[in-house]
């Protein structure tokens, strides 16, 4: 076989990933509490070692070479970021690591549950509070949809209670992952927890009214990204065809009986 057409092609597939995900995070720039994903590369094995066969002889310089690269599972970058001030009552931003729960409407209740750090908020119809971007209700400390009287201010402390007509009418419910490796983003900024409600606990972070969180995606870092992901993918492009003009010239000219 080629083992260099073979490591190119993992260059390529891998770079072009990353191209998506650097593509994806500079198109979500302006979006509010965006959290950019990370793709990050592995060397892999070589076949030896991956098919755990130390005994069998091989080749010492595909040995060195290794087995070419690997694209490890994309994971969101949590990290808070700045918050921009609103007039908004209904807008908050959380203060610290966690996120609030939303309703998704999807499956059973221990699995419809949903982490969103996007605080922009609003009242539907029947007053319930639900997320401005999709309706999708706002739960409390009990996980049970929050109903406010849409005719009355509305107040919301750093510990998140609801307050209106000078009563908490509510505590919104701030919660994180037990294992950050437990949360997977789905779509709507939306993250979900793998195990529901039992791999979900408590935070101390704190709500801050007239306020929601920027994006998290740095522009510089984003363009600078897309740009070196697309020349490797155009590297790893030129070498494949490199090895086959090298096959090419192999079978018609090396391969030609005299």
């Amino acid at each position: 076989m080629n083992y260099g057409l073979y490591l190119s092609t993992s260059g390529a597939l891998t770079a072009q990933a990353r191209l998506e995900v650097w593509a994806n995070n500079l198109a979500n720039v302006n979006t509010t509490a965006f959290k950019p994903d990370r793709a990050t590369i592995r060397q892999r094995d070589t076949a030896k070692v991956e098919d755990r066969l130390p005994f069998l002889p091989s080749n010492a310089m595909l040995e060195k070479l290794g087995g070419g690269v690997l694209l490890e599972p994309t994971r969101p970058d949590l990290t808070p970021a700045p918050f921009q001030e609103s007039s908004a009552p209904l807008d908050i931003a959380i203060d610290g690591p966690g996120f609030l729960v939303v309703d998704s409407g999807k499956g059973s209740p221990e699995q419809r549950l949903r982490l969103s750090r996007d605080g922009r908020l609003s009242l539907d119809a029947t007053g319930r509070l639900v997320r401005a971007s999709d309706g999708l209700p706002v739960l409390d400390e009990e996980y049970r949809p929050i109903t406010l009287d849409r005719s009355a201010a509305v107040a919301i402390t750093t510990d998140g209670r609801v307050i209106q007509n000078d009563t908490a009418v509510a505590t919104l419910a701030l919660a994180r992952p037990r294992n950050n490796d437990l949360l997977r983003k789905v779509e709507g900024g939306l993250f979900v927890v793998s195990g529901g409600k039992a791999a979900i606990e408590r935070t101390g972070a704190a709500v801050r009214q007239f306020a929601t969180e920027r994006s998290g995606v740095d522009p510089f870092a984003a363009i600078l990204g897309v740009t070196q992901a697309e020349s490797a993918v155009g590297n790893n492009a030129r070498m494949i065809q490199m090895h086959y003009d090298t096959l090419g010239r192999a079978i018609n000219t090396l391969g030609r009986i005299a």
